[in-house]
């Protein structure tokens, strides 16, 4: 082979070169090019972001998104998604939208009881029973409008039932809903609320327009699947439910039925669980309720300071106050000195002279027991309502903030507010009737706190059960007048009970507290919660310390006026137990 002459490989060499560097510079341009789209991506995602639409469908990065464990039952390993059921704040999670997006037929048993177990945070869905639950979840449809786009319109044909799962919708009497936006006080329906099942029960027209005060996320049941599954049978059922019951009261027993099935096409059953908030405050409530299972306790919230009683009662026990700090566990005495000198004081508005034991007495006088001496005590320590001959100790100086009252100054700390029961509204009684007839000069306008035992009602708006009813059922509801005690009774009632609570704590603790102190258990560090037993009770010890608890405090609203803290129950000095019980000297001795 002929030698290249070295023009030849010069040029060879030059072209090689240039192929080389035509693919390095391609590598580069399209380095750039990717570079550059995914800048752009990434600035398209962030303006993406301020959409609700986008932060919805978006799925959130985690790290370990699936999970499994071995269940023992089914011998098998179950495996749990939580991608399934992220989302935004407030919103539907994707899973749920997905699964509404088939058709009834299409969707498993799997995930209709997923849909069901998802949908219990709405309060009108968990109110149905539970065949119709699951009928409503096979069925519902999602939907998502924006503000101002009116969803019912008054004087036409239902079509749907609507439930909101997100957002705010008012309910008006015009057609295009425009009057919402100017009423600064409009009818509102918030998360939970339901609306539009009676346009398919019956072929009546709207009454009202509904309209989407901002952007709303719905669940809907069309007619044509409401009928198809048979959900109109069982909606038939619990409207017989609400019938048999409201015949059975003696305040409808001379009305028809026709009459009777038009008070029932007005009200809803309600469920709520034990301890559950009904209302604020029923006596401005718009609506009536009648208890159909279970029972409920109305509440009044006293402000213990307004009282004059509970002034006496404060100052009668901070005047028993001593200069010596109080012991603790931590620095308690030998047993024998805690037999000796008991540190339990007593209550200056107790009278426990009938707490005799005969028998012991005679026994006592018969064997000559060393427990029948007398405890030394400094001076006459015992209240002025136990005797005219005692005298009361000289009034402690407090060092603590105090507030201007009707009757005097008040420390700071002890006013407070405490919630009590007046009466508790059973099984086919109603609330809100009891001063419908009166005159509103009358009424009685306190604030009453409505709260559930576990209780079922239907509630029913006030004026279209007025306009229902007759003049023999108004005469009966004239019968029917229940009058709550005063404040004032019911601050002296809470303090008696609290006193005697107190007492009897301090009685069993005396009788039942062993001679020998118990084996040493090692302090275990507590979890960090919000609730602390003692930030519902009022310590009138710690009044004039520097350190306080630190604890959460609870605080109710008052009409008009700053928060009350709220307490239930409160630990005053007192003198010693074994001063109003002589029989009892020492610590364990259970008779």
């Amino acid at each position: 082979m002929p030698f290249a002459s070295s023009g030849t490989m010069r040029r060879y060499r030059v072209s090689y070169s240039w192929q080389i560097l035509k693919k390095e510079l391609g590598l580069y341009r399209l380095t750039k090019d990717i570079i550059v789209m995914i800048r752009v991506c990434k600035m398209f995602r962030q303006g993406l972001g301020g959409f609700r639409e986008y932060q919805i469908i978006e799925t959130p990065h985690r790290k370990h998104p699936i999970f499994s464990f071995w269940d023992k039952r089914k011998q098998g390993r179950i495996t749990f998604d939580t991608m399934d059921f992220v989302a935004e704040e407030g919103h539907l999670p994707p899973r749920a939208i997905q699964i509404m997006q088939k058709l009834p037929s299409w969707r498993t048993e799997p995930e209709i009881l997923a849909l069901c177990n998802l949908l219990q945070v709405l309060n009108s869905y968990r109110n149905y029973s539970e065949p119709l639950q699951l009928l409503l979840a096979r069925v519902m449809r999602f939907e998502r409008f924006g503000r101002r786009r009116v969803m019912v319109k008054k004087g036409q044909r239902g079509n749907s039932f609507y439930f909101i799962y997100m957002g705010t919708v008012a309910v008006t009497e015009d057609e295009d809903g425009s009057s919402a936006f100017l009423d600064p006080h409009p009818t509102l329906l918030h998360k939970g609320d339901c609306f539009g099942e009676l346009g398919l029960m019956s072929p009546s027209v709207r009454r009202a327009t509904v309209v989407c005060m901002e952007e709303t996320e719905f669940l809907v049941v069309d007619r044509e699947d409401f009928f198809a599954n048979k959900l109109d049978q069982e909606f038939q059922k619990d409207a017989q439910h609400r019938f048999e019951f409201f015949r059975k009261m003696d305040l409808f027993e001379s009305w028809s039925d026709e009459k009777l099935w038009k008070l029932v096409t007005l009200g809803k059953v309600e469920k709520f669980s034990y301890g559950q908030l009904v209302l604020k405050d029923f006596i401005e409530s718009p609506s009536i309720m009648f208890v159909c299972k279970g029972s409920c306790e109305v509440l009044r919230l006293i402000d213990l300071g307004t009282s004059p009683f509970y002034y006496k009662w404060i100052w009668q026990h901070l005047e028993l106050i001593d200069d010596t700090s109080l012991k603790t566990h931590l620095n308690e005495p030998s047993p024998v000195e805690r037999f000796k000198e008991f540190q339990i004081k007593s209550y200056p508005v107790q009278d426990f002279s009938t707490l005799k034991l005969k028998h012991l007495q005679k026994a006592w006088e018969q064997q000559g027991s060393s427990f029948s001496r007398r405890i030394k005590t400094s001076g006459n320590t015992l209240p002025k309502t136990l005797g005219p001959k005692i005298k009361s100790r000289h009034p402690h100086s407090l060092e603590c903030p105090m507030i201007n009252t009707e009757y005097g100054e008040l420390p700071e700390e002890a006013a407070v507010g405490a919630y009590i029961k007046i009466h508790t509204v059973e099984e086919g009684e109603t609330v809100g009737l009891h001063q419908i007839l009166l005159p509103e000069n009358q009424r009685d306008m306190r604030p009453l706190v409505l709260v559930s035992l576990g209780a079922e009602v239907i509630r029913i708006r006030r004026e279209k059960f007025w306009e229902l009813i007759d003049s023999e059922v108004k005469e009966k509801l004239y019968r029917f007048q229940i009058k709550y005690p005063s404040d004032e009774d019911m601050c002296q009632k809470f303090l008696q009970e609290n006193s005697w609570n107190i007492f009897r704590k301090d009685l069993m603790r005396l009788l039942l507290k062993p001679r020998q102190r118990p084996s040493f258990i090692p302090i275990r560090p507590k979890k960090k919660g919000i609730y602390n037993p003692k930030s519902l009770v009022l310590d009138l010890c710690s009044l004039d310390k520097e350190t306080k608890p630190c604890y959460p405090i609870f605080m109710a609203p008052q009409k008009y006026l700053p928060p009350l803290r709220i307490v239930q129950a409160i630990t005053a000095p007192r003198y010693k137990i074994q001063e109003l019980l002589p029989q009892y000297k020492n610590a364990g001795v259970l008779v």
